[in-house]
């Protein structure tokens, strides 16, 4: 299989693990430049708005591919860019939009890495610039000149996801209040796409900006607020909400598969394919660590669905079903199937 292009088309509903890949995880990159030094404090609340100064500052005076340029020249050495990544492509992708109506100029200009926090932040870029008003008003109209609407293309996902995290940003990150604006959306994978972009805004948030903590999130209820949204919305949530409830629990992967058992029917299974991600993303896209993890679940229906979440991720990781072939002939006969059927589906879309 050839490497698959950056707007392959993406036609199911496990296309949001797309969204969040590098999230949790770290890309292995060489550096293709000397690497620049930040004198950046390295306190969590304080290293990133120093990061969001320098790459806006970039945008507005060399463009946003010297941007991209100079964070992956950095990420291989600098382990605060590498956990602050995404969050940083948000602010490039917010620099990037001079229009206050088309985004088309800025998507032409996007790059998919750490997660597509580019495009994200495009959206918010584009909400600070219209308000709430303005912008819920026209929610249909934004991502219209985003080609691969029909097909739902890579980039029109994320025009959409990106919505979710715009909207957040007009809102105050008030989580309801964005789903409330998410439903103004025509179509249900829009309308999900968004509700998908709320919730890992959420995630984004929480404590990033010097003591911003989301009140939609709760150590001591790690799938919070998955259990209190809407039926229509619970898949969307936790598809993303287990890498909170990861760093909840210390990283003990057996535990937030016991929390997962405990959701119903069919959301329990979202849950155990959004740990399949993370154990793909945490094992840094290995085959060895990937395997190990996803045998912590304790029966086949575990077992099986965190493999189907982990070649999602390798498949958009690598752009590439080689690394998902590795990972299907190092399982367990009894999951080969499920591996190498759900890899077949994935390279029928491209």
């Amino acid at each position: 299989m050839k490497p698959l292009g950056r707007k392959a088309t993406l036609a199911i509903v496990p296309v949001v693990s797309v969204a969040i890949v590098g999230l949790l995880g770290f890309y292995v990159l060489s550096p293709s430049r000397r690497p620049t030094i930040l004198d950046c404090p390295r306190q969590p609340g304080l290293a990133l708005g120093c990061y969001e100064e320098r790459y806006r500052s970039i945008v507005t005076h060399k463009g946003v591919a010297e941007a991209f340029a100079d964070l992956k020249a950095i990420y291989p050495t600098d382990s605060a860019a590498q956990r602050l990544c995404h969050p940083i492509t948000h602010a490039i992708g917010q620099a990037a939009v001079t229009n206050d109506s088309d985004i088309s100029e800025a998507f032409r200009h996007g790059d998919n890495f750490c997660g597509s926090g580019y495009y994200h932040g495009v959206l918010q870029g584009l909400a600070f610039r219209m308000g709430r008003a303005r912008l819920l008003s026209k929610l249909n109209s934004v991502c219209a000149g985003i080609p691969g609407k029909e097909r739902h293309s890579l980039d029109y996902y994320n025009c959409v996801h990106g919505l979710g995290h715009g909207i957040m940003a007009i809102t105050g990150d008030d989580l309801f209040d964005a789903l409330e604006g998410c439903a103004r959306l025509t179509g249900s994978v829009e309308e999900n796409a968004c509700a998908n972009g709320v919730f890992m805004e959420n995630l984004v948030v929480d404590g990033a900006h010097g003591g911003h903590y989301s009140k939609y999130l709760k150590p001591g209820e790690p799938l919070y607020p998955c259990t209190a949204v809407a039926s229509k919305y619970r898949a969307a949530c936790l598809d993303i909400q287990t890498s909170y409830a990861l760093g909840a629990v210390r990283g003990d992967f057996a535990r937030v598969f016991a929390l997962c058992a405990g959701v119903e029917v069919p959301f329990r299974l979202t849950c155990y394919r959004s740990l399949g991600r993370d154990a793909a993303t945490a094992s840094l896209n290995k085959v060895p660590g990937t395997v190990a993890t996803c045998k912590l679940g304790i029966d086949q229906e575990q077992r099986s669905n965190c493999i189907i979440g982990a070649v999602l991720d390798f498949v958009y990781f690598y752009h590439s079903d080689v690394q998902a072939r590795e990972l299907c002939a190092a399982l367990d006969p009894a999951l080969q199937n499920v591996c190498n059927s759900t890899t077949a589906k994935l390279v029928g879309l491209f």
